[in-house]
């Protein structure tokens, strides 16, 4: 049998020897295309290529790239598992050429690899242009000699390929395999063409146009080729199958989740055994990638594709966490072909564990609320929208799973009904919300942008330069003055100004001219690159083009920059000793402090925060020179930089390495960073870490300072454990044993107290104790009795009083708490809870409780403590 892995290098391997760069597959969140959730093709990472954005030192590209298709446009989640091709995570094997050769050489290199390489039988594969294409049509009929009738004319666009509405574009060439007449269908373009006879293995674009948006189609100076063929879809063929749940990797990972869960993996849960293993892949692949599940955006699709597995897990019998169970056989599968997957298992597995986890739960409860629902239906009946509706706001049950569990009865979803409940409770929301007027403020800079263009920063090598005002805005919109004590957003055509982004703050300073002194308290970055300087004009008038001297505030800036500096020392030195699943999460760099979020799936331990503070010290002593280059992003990765998947890269990204490096990398730490930093290592000072803590699941934060704040930092730590030995007269090396005894000590006095209280207030004379109409009471303030051992007393005193009422007061740290006890032959007669609620009234309280035998209340004025008790006197005598 030929391996999915042994397809792959074969695919590989072919075009590498045809002149092709073998491109490893990008991650699956874009770094070109903010409008894709995940790399959905395998052009996606070539798009800027293919629109002459981005240029590359080769014409012929090959790759096998990961895709994800589980939400947006491209969404197959709901489909998974029912059918024999539909995925979240697939393959794509592809070749490109990028203004080099075309539909000749295309149509050459498909044909050559599927029936020599891959030995496919001709007489199986058939193909599809483009109705007008012909001459994609007689090359097909040149180079493999295919008849007439095995090359179909289509019209429609699913043989003609466009990027957008308008942009490049071009006829499409489909090749197809042919199952055999054993199963249904007919070949493509013809009204059986649904069937699962005729397979679709790969589609080659021939990008040759540029549309306008007259529709008017201009030849390409340069054509390019973009081709893709699904692995999967591939593998199904060669290895003798027709559902690619049944090729090797597919297979391995249904029979795991088969042996593991200790069921048939063709029996009655097949759907589910498939559902995971594919959903597993998807899973894996995006969190290795930097993805971890939330409530939003790319975080929000990887957690449905979760929670739909652990849905099937849950239809399994799994009851504990299972998903996590099945990663070792993923990786035996993948991990060669895609090694971020071994490095990132352990974050993995552990993210996996806790959402199955907290899953549970809310998996259980709806469940069960869905059944009492559908129980309540007729035997086709659709569930209400409402119903729906109620299970995903109230109790957080996904739709998509509403939708799932319903298929599995056969019945379906009145989703008009639900999309009118949610856009009900959308419109409750946006009249209970007051806007601010904020976002209406925020389209002024999108306007300026047009007029204006980026701002210039001169603020890696300059901390003042001159510049000319180019906008003011006062109040929301644009002005041609400010004056003395009005405040100002204001925009220069360059400026030394940090604008806020990537976790450093922006900067403070001034901007001065001529009888003119304007204080900046913040700077801020809108509409992606302008820069906005907020400030209060202190003296003068601020008038548009006029040239001013911008100067930052140095002393900040030197504080922000050595904790930034720190924090790309504290990522590398938390990689080495976490694992290198550890990735960034938030920052911030402030002038006083740094703050670090970073992905991580349980706490840091003291002496793993230890080992890191030396790291990142010991880099620090090192003094050595911090390097800043611009190189493109291909060059900065190939060179060991880190880059965020998900931010967006230009031509040229500034790449920062600090430290000596090793035999692998050739500093201690590089980092894609558009931020500034210290000259040396040594000007960072020192490190210290102040603290360690979870923000969200799989996320701890870090805050540390550097330089003097980590000084001080460490002179109070030395302070204060001088002062406490000093205190105790002993070295500060004995200080932890002698705390424990200390505390042993305290624990031993405060039980010898209470008991010596008990016996006190217990002990007293026969005289202690009052006749009131007959009733005796033992009425006492115990002063500094500590609250808690009030009911413990009043129970003594009952017990040698054999009949009567203990009422007993505390004062203990100027409060009053009173417990009143009442003997159980006189219940009937004389409530607890009465008393004391007379009591508290005296003391300034109000209410109080318990049980007619026993009840406790307490006041904030201490001092009526003996009206409280007269109070009990005057209740019994009336």
């Amino acid at each position: 049998m030929t391996s999915s892995n042994d397809i792959r290098a074969t695919f590989l391997d072919y075009f590498a020897r045809n002149g092709h760069e073998i491109v490893p597959s990008a991650p699956l969140v874009p770094r070109n295309d903010p409008t894709l959730m995940f790399v959905n093709s395998g052009m996606v990472p070539f798009k800027n290529v293919f629109t002459g954005q981005e240029r590359r030192d080769y014409l012929r590209a090959t790759s096998a790239q990961k895709c994800v298709r589980a939400g947006g446009k491209h969404n197959d989640l709901d489909n998974v598992g029912y059918t024999a091709r539909h995925h979240t995570f697939f393959e794509m094997l592809g070749n490109f050429s990028f203004g080099d050769y075309f539909k000749e050489q295309a149509i050459t290199h498909a044909w050559t690899l599927l029936t020599r390489d891959f030995a496919l039988p001709k007489d199986r594969l058939l193909v599809t242009v483009y109705h007008s294409d012909d001459e994609a049509a007689s090359l097909w009929r040149k180079i493999a000699g295919l008849p007439e009738d095995r090359i179909i004319r289509i019209k429609t666009d699913d043989n003609f390929w466009r990027m957008a509405d308008i942009g490049p574009c071009g006829p499409s060439s489909e090749i197809f395999y042919d199952h055999g007449p054993h199963i249904a269908g007919g070949p493509p373009g013809s009204p059986e063409e649904d069937g699962d006879r005729f397979i679709e293995i790969w589609n080659l674009v021939f990008m040759q146009y540029v549309e306008d948006a007259a529709k008017t189609l201009t030849p390409l100076p340069r054509p390019s080729i973009d081709t893709g063929m699904g692995l999967e879809r591939f593998a199904a063929i060669m290895q003798g199958k027709h559902d690619n749940y049944d090729t090797d990797t597919l297979r391995a990972l249904i029979l795991a989740s088969a042996e593991a869960s200790g069921t048939d993996p063709d029996g009655p849960h097949k759907t589910s055994h498939r559902v995971i293993a594919d959903h597993l892949r998807a899973t894996a692949f995006v969190i290795a990638d930097g993805v971890l599940p939330s409530n939003e955006g790319r975080g929000y699709v990887l957690r449905r594709i979760m929670r739909r597995a652990m849905r099937h897990a849950h239809m399994l019998g799994q009851r504990d966490p299972f998903i996590y169970r099945l990663v070792p056989a993923l990786i035996r599968q993948m991990g060669v072909a895609y090694p971020e997957l071994p490095r990132a298992e352990p974050l993995i597995v552990e993210t996996l564990k806790l959402e199955e986890s907290k899953f549970a739960t809310m998996l259980e409860r709806g469940l069960a609320l869905l059944d009492d629902e559908v129980a309540r239906l007729g035997a086709t009946a659709p569930l209400p929208g409402a119903v729906a509706f109620k299970l995903y706001d109230t109790f957080g049950f996904p739709l998509d799973l509403t939708e799932d569990a319903l298929r599995e009865q056969n019945r379906t979803l009145d989703r008009p009904g639900f999309d009118t409940a949610m856009a009900e409770q959308r419109a409750r929301a946006r009249a209970a919300w007051a806007g601010s007027g904020d976002a209406a403020t925020e389209t002024i800079w999108f306007d300026l942008k047009e007029t204006l263009g980026a701002s210039e920063f001169l603020g890696y090598s300059m901390e003042d330069s001159d510049a000319t005002i180019t906008a003011l805005i006062v109040d929301g919109q644009p002005a041609p003055t400010a004056t003395t004590g009005q405040s100002v957003a204001i925009i220069l055509n360059q400026t030394p100004f940090y604008a806020e982004s990537g976790g450093q703050v922006g900067d403070t300073g001034t901007l001065t001219a001529e009888n003119l002194l304007i204080r900046i308290t913040d700077t801020q970055k809108k509409a992606g690159d302008l820069f906005i300087h907020y400030g209060i004009v202190e003296s003068g008038t601020a008038t548009l083009d006029q040239t001013i001297h911008a100067t930052i505030d140095h002393t900040r800036r030197t504080a922000i920059r050595a904790h930034h500096s720190a924090t790309h020392l504290l990522h590398e030195a938390l990689r080495q000793e976490l694992g290198p699943h550890v990735t960034q999460k938030g920052s911030l760099n402030a002038p006083d402090r740094l703050r670090f979020d970073i992905s991580q799936p349980r706490p840091i331990t003291p002496d793993e925060l230890r080992t890191v503070e030396r790291a990142v010290n010991a880099r620090i002593r090192e003094n050595t020179e911090v390097e800043t280059r611009l190189m493109t992003p291909d060059e900065a990765v190939k060179r060991g930089a880190m880059a965020l998947f998900g931010e967006k890269y230009g031509d040229e990204v500034r790449v920062v390495a600090m430290g000596k490096g090793d035999a692998t990398k050739s500093a201690y730490s590089i980092e894609l960073c558009g931020g500034t930093h210290v000259t040396r290592t040594g000007d960072i000072g020192a490190f210290r870490i102040l603290a360690e803590s979870g923000v969200a699941a799989g996320i701890r934060r870090i805050e540390a300072v550097t330089g003097s704040a980590a000084l001080t930092a460490i002179e109070t730590d030395a302070d204060l454990l001088a002062t406490a030995a000093a205190t105790l007269k002993i070295p500060a090396t004995e200080l932890p044993t002698r705390l424990n005894a200390l505390l042993d000590d305290r624990k031993r006095l405060e039980r010898q107290i209470a008991e010596l209280q008990r016996k006190l207030a217990t002990g007293a004379s026969a005289a202690a104790i009052e006749d009131i109409a007959g009733i005796k009471l033992a009425a006492r303030n115990l002063g500094d009795v500590a609250p808690r051992d009030l009911k413990s007393i009043a129970d003594s005193i009952l017990k040698s009083m054999g009949s009567g009422i203990a009422a007993v007061i505390s004062t203990a740290e100027g409060k009053a708490s009173i417990v009143i006890g009442v003997s159980e032959d006189l219940t009937k007669t004389h409530n607890a809870v009465t008393l004391v609620r007379a009591a508290a009234e005296a003391l300034g309280g109000k209410g109080g409780g318990g049980r007619p035998d026993m009840a406790q209340a307490g006041g904030p004025d201490a001092t009526q403590a003996e009206a409280a008790l007269d109070a009990i006197r005057a209740a019994l005598a009336a």
